[in-house]
């Protein structure tokens, strides 16, 4: 893989997409050191580019630099992913809401085709693929009712991409089998633009999220980070 801009910022912006992705697709996994001399052999490029756009994903949280030892993609601690479900509890519930009022139709049909799949029960198995279609299901939805501040504070902190940054299960905090029906359920009154229903509905699924993650941390030793 290479990259060929026309200046410094473009190249820069286009690594820094690359690695982005290398972690929302979990080629980087949470917890791991950045080699940066083979990242930047694999991309085709400088260690100055390389550098630039591993500081911009610090600021957006995906990266810690860690004195002395480099950068690695960050891991969170449990108190931390509960914040950011907290979080996601209530804009992705005002985000689902302004969905079911202004999406189009066309809007509506895509979101309606998510999870399709899986009505076959023996996919669920593939949470690789599941883990897949979850998160370009919510993404599809802060697209289609996040105008405005709120789609700014979801894309500019990244609330989205960091709740995916779980060790384990590719990501997710819990087995498709629990979750599955919780997306139809929102699709249905997405379908229905029934904006009340629609709202309760996400909320209760991310809910679900954070009750289990609080649950574990109860359960669990104390943050020490």
């Amino acid at each position: 893989m290479e990259f060929f801009g026309n200046s410094h910022q473009n190249l820069d912006y286009h690594v820094y997409q690359a690695i982005k992705e290398m972690i929302i697709n979990r080629k980087l996994l949470p917890g791991t050191k950045i080699l940066q001399d083979k990242l930047a052999k694999e991309l085709g490029i400088s260690r100055t580019p390389l550098i630039n756009a591993l500081k911009r994903l610090e600021h957006e949280w995906l990266i810690s630099a860690v004195p002395r030892r480099g950068f690695f993609v960050r891991l969170f601690t449990k108190s931390e992913m509960i914040q950011i479900f907290r979080l996601r509890e209530v804009l992705e519930g005002l985000t689902t809401r302004r969905a079911a009022m202004l999406a189009t139709d066309d809007q509506l049909r895509r979101i309606s085709k998510f999870f399709a799949p899986f009505v076959d029960p023996s996919l669920l198995a593939d949470i690789k693929r599941y883990a897949q279609e979850d998160r370009n299901f919510h993404r599809e939805i802060i697209l289609t009712g996040g105008e405005g501040m709120i789609a700014r504070i979801l894309e500019s902190f990244g609330f989205l991409n960091l709740s995916y940054q779980l060790t384990t299960h590719e990501g997710l905090v819990r087995p498709p089998e629990e979750t599955y029906q919780e997306h139809l359920a929102i699709i249905a009154a997405l379908q229905e633009r029934n904006a009340d229903r629609a709202e309760e509905s996400m909320r209760r699924h991310l809910r679900a999220s954070l009750n289990w993650l609080e649950k574990q941390s109860n359960h669990a030793e104390p943050d020490k980070s």
